[in-house]
């Protein structure tokens, strides 16, 4: 269908915008129509609908005259007014007013600019008006320092008849503190251990194989569980929805970023599970206790910092629960629930039955301690990165003669982009960010599954732990990476706008099911068992690691009365619609980063030194293989 030509447009807009409320105002003015006739006839539309298609003229019309000038934009309506006040909205709220103070503690946006104005409803009236206007708006932000090649431009229109103007927002996002955290104090280890996840890389498989395993060793789980363990629980949506959304905001070039954060990440996943390992506590029955708020407060304490240590460890704790109620375990049910109801529409009218069915799957394993969800993850982690990772190599050997092409674009992507310096910065950001959520390297979460590990060597665990970052995020979230950009599902142009609507929602699991299935036409129902299977094994681990840090907190006798809640929380991710309460767990998961990566700086010492010594032995063949 023809464009309609743009001297129209003004004169469309306005048609668009003026004649429903004209035919609306004539319908209840005439004699005897005070009340609409239900003749069957189709109803006018309301102020509402008629807002939105206003916006949708003016995004489109906006994009054409930008043409790439700023990173994104978009024109916002008010949303729908609710009749009625439900018990999640009273718990939205009060959630929301939490998430904004630890968010604003946590996720502070470093480096963030932004500019906004009002403007009045004639300015949109015509093309000539609002261009007039906006490259007025542009010009005022950039001498404001914003970077326009790295910003979004955004549009709030109010209700039709309110007494607010329009106004104009930009903004380029800064860099959530948290990240920012993780990734310095990444660079600080990976520099600190003499570039460990390099040269004991090798190590670490074997290691993993089996070559040095001793069953008599203490703990409950050998090197190999303890890895497909604590990758269960990282493992999972991010590898699946977060890493087509940050190539969606930051290009193809987002992935060298999220790669090279990932190399990072393995050098605290070896520093924090090396200390987990050292200042871990067996039980008399055998069981191990371990994990950050171990090495914060023990490890502290012979340091002579005992008071900081104890505020770390019970700061990292509390944070660890709240993580592994919502963004442990609703969020992932609330998600895959939803992506399950793409190829099974039962579950979606019907969410009670999936929480309850994953309820009890979940209660079965985690019921059964360390051991349990040990046995599960070594069954269902590699299974499901096997098969994950195979079909997207088959679309990559599929399309073996644009692979090149995309590794193009993903090289120019990070190191050119169009924005310029801006726009690197921006997919930098996202790069980072993506790998940030997705391998929680620094997070401390992983000390916990490595702390029960056998082993008579705590630096050995921790060269095992360091492939977690390679296996979660160079491997899978690269795959990902790799099918998005030969698909061009980060285009929402591409396929004759195929994959737009899921840009436009920001429905990284769609978006991926999508682009997969683009090139096997059945892989989305395969996707969305793995999305179920993702979501069942990182709950399982997050489990553990919440059940350990309770126990820390209020003592043995508390265990079961924590399982007991983490059940509870399993249903109530399959009815709870509250956003807010799905938001707190990301906001306790990264801030559990805080009190961790402190304490992991204040004891690198502790680690290089035992690094050393177990690197000497085993170059002098002191240490050998057993198998």
């Amino acid at each position: 269908m023809r464009s309609p030509d743009p001297h129209c447009r003004p004169l469309l807009r306005s048609l668009t915008l003026f004649t429903p409320l004209l035919l609306t105002s004539a319908l209840w003015a005439a004699p005897g129509c005070e009340e609409p006739v239900q003749d069957g006839s189709e109803a006018p539309p309301t102020s509402e609908e008629v807002r939105k298609e206003q916006a949708t003229a003016l995004e489109d019309t906006l994009k054409a005259h930008l043409n790439d000038r700023v990173d994104a934009v978009a024109v916002k309506t008010p949303g729908k007014e609710k009749t009625e006040h439900t018990w999640q909205d009273d718990i939205d709220d009060v959630m929301g007013i939490v998430n904004k103070g630890v968010a604003a503690i946590f996720f502070y946006p470093l480096f963030e600019k932004s500019h906004e104005e009002t403007i009045e409803e004639a300015d949109l009236a015509t093309d000539a008006a609002l261009f007039t206007r906006i490259d007025g708006f542009l010009k005022d932000a950039e001498a404001e320092g914003v970077p326009l090649g790295n910003a979004s431009l955004v549009l709030d229109l109010p209700k039709i008849g309110s007494e607010d103007e329009p106004k104009l927002t930009i903004k380029r996002s800064g860099v959530p503190l948290a990240v920012l955290w993780l990734v310095l104090g990444a660079i600080f280890f990976t520099f600190r251990m003499g570039l460990v996840q390099v040269r004991a890389f090798k190590h670490a498989i074997r290691v993993t194989r089996g070559d040095y395993s001793d069953p008599s060793d203490e703990g409950e789980v050998s090197h190999f569980q303890a890895l497909t363990a604590a990758l269960s629980a990282t493992v999972g949506l991010g590898n699946i929805a977060g890493v087509a959304i940050a190539i969606s905001l930051g290009g193809p070039g987002a992935t060298v970023w999220m790669i090279f954060a990932g190399f990072l990440g393995m050098a605290s996943k070896f520093t924090e599970c090396t200390l987990g390992q050292m200042y871990r506590q067996v039980r008399p029955d055998g069981s191990v206790m371990g994990g950050a708020m171990y090495y914060l407060s023990n490890g502290l304490k012979e340091m002579g910092l005992g008071g900081l240590g104890k505020v770390l460890a019970v700061l990292f704790a509390v944070l660890c629960v709240g993580g592994s109620f919502a963004g442990g375990n609703s969020f992932q049910v609330n998600q895959s629930m939803a992506a399950l109801a793409e190829t099974v529409p039962f579950i979606a009218d019907h969410g009670w039955v999936y929480g309850l069915i994953m309820t009890v799957l979940v209660g079965v394993v985690i019921m059964g301690g360390l051991q349990r969800i040990a046995q599960v993850a070594e069954r269902i982690v590699p299974a499901m990165c096997g098969i994950y990772v195979l079909a997207a190599l088959w679309i990559i050997v599929s399309n073996a003669s644009i692979v090149p092409d995309a590794f193009g674009k993903i090289w120019a992507g990070a190191f050119t982009p169009m924005a310029g310096f801006g726009g690197l910065v921006g997919v930098l950001i996202q790069g980072f960010k993506r790998a940030a959520f997705s391998n929680e390297a620094g997070v401390g979460s992983a000390a916990i599954a490595h702390s029960a590990a056998r082993t008579p060597y705590a630096v050995r665990e921790g060269i095992v732990a360091l492939l977690e970052p390679f296996i979660d995020t160079i491997i899978v979230c690269t795959m990902t990476a790799l099918v998005i950009v030969i698909s061009g599902a980060y285009d929402p142009a591409v396929n004759d706008g195929v994959f737009a609507p899921y840009l436009a929602d920001g429905n990284g699991a769609g978006l991926t099911s999508k682009a997969f299935g683009q090139h096997i036409s059945w892989f989305p129902y395969v996707l969305s068992i793995a999305v179920v299977l993702f979501a069942f094994s990182t709950m399982i681990s997050w489990s553990y690691y919440g059940e350990r840090c309770f126990v820390w907190l209020f003592g043995d006798k508390s265990s079961t009365c924590y399982k007991v809640m983490f059940l509870a929380f399993v249903f109530l991710g399959s009815v709870i619609t509250a956003k807010e309460v799905l938001d707190f767990g990301d906001l306790m998961i990264l801030g559990m980063a805080f009190p961790n990566v402190l304490g992991l700086v204040l004891l690198s010492g502790k680690v290089k030194s035992a690094f050393n010594d177990y690197w000497a032995k085993l170059r002098s063949g002191e240490i050998k293989p057993l198998n």
